[in-house]
């Protein structure tokens, strides 16, 4: 039982495809993760965060930057080494979905004025890596050949 729902997750038939949009998915994410977490890129590190995140009412500020952070940097990490891609997408999915409702989309569509395209392009790219998987060269296709022995 439990080997067949972790086959299911980790088994894609994706190909190549998944790691072309991996790898640039997951770099972006872990790159904003660590600007949240650890101030890196010109972050504001996770006080910083936590104080504008308190400020726009996602209170409390210290946890919800660390979720945010950590679905990202995490998240990311995850998605550009294709480890556990479904689940990995799926909460940096949420976490853009919250980004665009709390933050953007007041804003309208462009990023010029905020808006919530970007946010946007990630969840649509999270969504399709959640349906397709990590795809054959992804360490949970590896996985699914170790199970099979």
């Amino acid at each position: 039982m439990k080997t067949s729902l972790i086959r299911k997750i980790l088994t894609s038939k994706a190909g190549t495809a998944a790691l072309i949009l991996r790898a640039p998915i997951g770099i972006i994410l872990a790159a904003h993760g660590g600007q949240k977490l650890f101030a890196w890129f010109g972050g504001y590190g996770l006080e910083g965060t936590a104080q504008w995140m308190s400020s726009i009412g996602m209170t409390p500020g210290y946890l919800m930057a660390i979720l945010a952070g950590s679905a990202e940097f995490f998240g990311g990490l995850a998605l550009l080494l294709g480890l556990l891609t479904r689940p990995a997408a799926v909460i940096a999915a949420f976490t853009m979905l919250v980004a665009i409702v709390s933050v953007h989309l007041s804003n309208g569509l462009f990023m010029a004025n905020n808006g919530y395209e970007y946010a946007l392009t990630l969840f649509v790219a999270l969504v399709a890596l959640t349906v397709q998987g990590g795809g054959r060269l992804s360490l949970d296709n590896l996985l699914v050949k170790k199970l099979a022995v």
